[in-house]
């Protein structure tokens, strides 16, 4: 199942970029286990969308806190719900 989580941090934060390649290599490693679906932040005003495949929503509140963004005091909050895409044109998503 596939859930969807829209996750608040401040874009100025100085732990952004200090914490921003512990954070890619995290979502990586959850993307070649079949649990990031696709992601990326909100340039204009901080915060981020993070699509995740799981069993339940526990277990992406499991993952969330589990990102160095988390553990490294980046993400203040989020909300999760699950997500049933209908339509998704490839063509456009990137590699």
């Amino acid at each position: 199942m596939k859930f969807a989580a829209v996750i608040d941090y401040k874009a100025d934060n100085p732990k952004v970029a200090e914490v921003r390649p512990a954070h890619r290599k995290y979502l990586g490693e959850l993307k070649e286990k079949g649990k990031l679906v696709i992601s990326g932040p909100f340039p204009e005003t901080g915060g981020a969308l993070i699509v995740y495949e799981a069993a339940s929503k526990d277990e992406v509140e499991a993952l969330i806190k589990a990102d160095p963004f988390t553990t490294g005091g980046v993400f203040t909050s989020w909300v999760v719900r699950s997500w049933n895409p209908i339509f998704i044109n490839r063509d456009l998503l990137p590699d």
